[in-house]
């Protein structure tokens, strides 16, 4: 396996450009999911607030025997946590969860412009304050689009270091990726495959029979060589080794092209719509 690139944010913090997501992961079965990647060969975490399995994340970084400097950790802010009183709550209760002194990345989740009297500001700032501290080395957002992030440029002082948002060929969201590397915002691509929905499709298979990869390496090196940050989930070894053998082999521009072309617009989204999305866990 050929090491995992890095990328640089926009603080000069280091962000493995690949990365491990324990979304969907049960509580009790993430420590050893996770400990798995990490024997793999992954060095970044993605887990959140609202996931419930951040406590598993921890464990599996410290039973690992890896220095805690050498594993890259990012957690969200929950849903139901936006007022800064309860952001300060919640982000304490993610370290004494992860048995962290601090984190390497810590992002708003969704910003929730239909809630919180559409108050998504004060809450950066919050994380603003986090950072100061030197309790988190980077902080960012998660489903921002350019409005929200138009907003935080116009009334805060930090940009964020990532924007984690819903990517895949059959959503390219370049508009987002787009104002992000005008403005030195990393992308994140969440649901990287579409939820499995891009694997039969016949121009990505076309791609992969040529290549001799599977479907999901070749999506997975489409995200790679697009410059984003991406972090497939799977809790089955064998699927993990395979997601992380993808820089052995390059896509050429052709291929690169067929790809992007699969794009379908905001029809072509699996989740949410962030300007509309208001769910807070109970």
């Amino acid at each position: 396996m050929n090491a995992i690139p890095s990328i640089t944010l926009n603080n000069g913090q280091k962000i493995p450009q690949l990365g491990f997501g324990v979304f969907q992961i049960e509580p009790e079965a993430t420590a050893e999911a996770v400990s798995k990647a990490l024997e793999i060969g992954y060095r970044h975490i993605d887990t959140a607030e609202m996931y419930r399995n951040e406590k598993g994340v921890g464990d599996a970084v410290r039973a690992s025997g890896l220095d805690r400097a050498e594993i890259f950790v990012t957690s969200k802010l929950s849903n139901a946590f936006h007022r800064p009183e309860k952001a300060r709550e919640a982000f304490g209760t993610t370290l004494s969860q992860l048995g962290f002194d601090y984190l390497d990345l810590f992002l708003i989740h969704w910003p929730l412009p239909t809630l919180y009297d559409g108050d998504f500001v004060s809450t950066w700032r919050t994380l603003e304050e986090f950072h100061q501290q030197g309790r988190v080395r980077s902080i960012g957002v998660s489903n921002f689009q350019i409005n929200h992030l138009e907003r935080l440029a116009a009334e805060t002082k930090v940009v964020p270091a990532v924007n984690q948002i819903e990517v895949h060929p059959y959503f390219t969201n370049d508009q987002v990726r787009s104002y992000g590397l005008e403005h030195q915002i990393a992308t994140e691509a969440w649901s990287p495959i579409a939820q499995g929905k891009v694997l039969s499709d016949s121009t990505i298979k076309q791609i992969s029979e040529k290549k001799g990869k599977t479907t999901a390496q070749v999506v997975l090196r489409w995200h790679i060589q697009r410059g984003d940050i991406v972090f497939p989930k799977s809790s089955t070894p064998s699927r993990m080794k395979e997601n992380i053998e993808l820089f052995d082999f390059e896509l050429d521009a052709n291929d690169m092209s067929q790809i992007t072309k699969l794009d379908r617009g905001e029809q072509g989204r699996t989740g949410p719509n962030p300007d509309k999305f208001d769910y807070v866990p109970r």
